[in-house]
């Protein structure tokens, strides 16, 4: 990202720069981040937060998501409903803090990093950081000074980061780069990566149309594996996305 172009309050950060960051009920801000945002939520964020809650990956979505095709992107987006309090609060946000925080979103460890990720034409996984100076935020002068890669480790953001560049051979196809778009199956199996449990079901109760053979072991490890099933999802998408 150019100096030039970046948004106000968002700088480019390189991978050795350190910054300072903490965050904490001490601090005066503590949980107004929460509040205000438009959250986006990953496959693997409505995973683990379902999880969490003890909800079928579909019934979250009906209580805490709403899903709105944005102009300019292939797909639909899905975000997380804030509550009509005023303040479009986040429905997990408490006084003392994020009720949901060993699950939170990818987007909430994250922060005060963005991370932009990008897969080249040879294949190859790049990602670049921004550090988001937001003025109402007072973490800025609060902690030690780190960089990213300490950052990232204690967020636990590793797995977070695999999972949702799993995406990126769906997110950065190279049909839609070409401007063709996806048609209503394309679509539908891409919502149904967020709702696995409605796929699971139609798996084994052998209505799924699947272009590809998955043998009896594959099936019953995605009877019971959520990433394998997250897996086959993105595969199968990707499989029937319009090629070049």
């Amino acid at each position: 990202m150019r100096p030039d172009l970046a948004p106000e309050h968002v700088r480019p950060l390189t991978p050795d720069e350190t910054f300072r960051f903490s965050c904490h009920p001490g601090v005066a801000c503590f949980t107004d981040c929460c509040r205000q945002l438009d959250l986006a939520l990953s496959p693997y964020d409505v995973l683990r937060l379902s999880k969490h809650l003890g909800l079928a990956p579909s019934a979250f979505l009906d209580q805490y998501a709403v899903v709105e095709q944005t102009e300019g992107c292939a797909f639909p987006q899905v975000f997380l409903c804030m509550v009509d309090d005023g303040r479009a609060s986040c429905p997990f946000v408490t006084a003392s803090g994020c009720s949901v925080y060993a699950d939170r979103p990818g987007a909430c460890r994250t922060y005060p990093l963005g991370r932009g990720a990008f897969t080249t034409p040879n294949g190859d996984r790049h990602e670049m950081h921004v550090l988001l100076t937001e003025p109402h935020c007072k973490g800025f002068s609060e902690g030690n000074r780190q960089d990213i890669t300490a950052w990232q480790k204690d967020q636990d953001l590793s797995f977070y980061n695999a999972m949702n560049d799993e995406l990126l051979a769906i997110l950065q196809h190279p049909g839609l780069k070409d401007g063709q778009q996806p048609g209503p199956r394309e679509l539908e199996i891409f919502l149904s990566l967020y709702s696995l449990d409605t796929l699971r079901q139609q798996l084994l109760d052998a209505t799924l149309a699947l272009p590809f053979p998955i043998t009896e072991s594959e099936l019953q490890e995605l009877a019971a594996q959520d990433l394998a099933l997250l897996r086959l999802g993105i595969r199968w998408l990707d499989h029937v996305l319009p090629k070049r």
